[in-house]
């Protein structure tokens, strides 16, 4: 495969990888929700809930995934197996 496929699948995989994690994320804070704080928060509280968890669902798997690239990173020689997104640094001529 040519660099720039591997650039598309890496994209493609991890646009797919960052959207479950946030919905993994918003159903576990939504599961914690409902069995320990479900009756004991106040109504009017309730309904910034869904908000509040949706925020940190993103929140926080945007943490997992700069950790995974991070990991990724330190495994991978991106160069060799990637094309670069926005073209290569300009080089000086002196």
């Amino acid at each position: 495969m040519s660099k720039k496929t591997n650039t598309l699948l890496f994209i493609l995989v991890g646009t797919i990888f960052n959207i479950i994690i946030t919905v993994s994320f918003f159903f576990i804070f939504l599961f914690i929700y409902s069995k320990f704080l479900y009756g004991r928060i106040d109504e009017s509280a309730t309904a910034w809930i869904l908000p509040v968890f949706f925020i940190a669902a993103i929140v926080v798997s945007f943490l997992v995934y700069r950790l995974a690239i991070k990991i990724m990173l330190k495994k991978i020689d991106m160069e060799k197996y990637f094309d670069p997104i926005f073209g290569r640094k300009p080089t000086r001529k002196s």
